[in-house]
């Protein structure tokens, strides 16, 4: 991948349990799985769109950022934050042998 292409910031989240403190009882959250990471991001091609079930209220963008062992794991439970958007994550497939990550996300268009 080249460097110069990952010009965004993405956060990478994960569903996640925690114990409230006052209560003791189990909360729902997510959670960063790993610190800001540094992706390129491009809207979807019409057949991508297709393949990733767009409905008029969302927008579908490929996501692309290097493959680290931290979040190769990454799938369709997880979900991502880019510039104060959440997105809903489709897909994620490996670029070359651990080159990469292509994400498709989807996010709704009125939010």
């Amino acid at each position: 991948m080249k460097p110069e292409r990952l010009d965004r910031k993405i956060t990478l989240e994960r569903f996640t349990f925690t114990t409230d403190a006052g209560s003791g009882e189990q909360v729902k959250t997510w959670a960063q799985i790993v610190p800001p990471v540094w992706a390129s991001r491009r809207r979807a091609s019409a057949r991508e769109t297709l393949a990733a079930a767009e409905v008029s209220a969302e927008v579908t963008d490929i996501f692309e950022t290097r493959w680290d062992s931290s979040w190769s794991d990454l799938d369709a439970k997880d979900r991502l934050v880019y510039e104060g958007r959440t997105y809903e994550i489709a897909t994620v497939d490996e670029i070359g042998r651990r080159e990469g990550l292509r994400i498709a996300a989807s996010a709704r268009a009125d939010e």
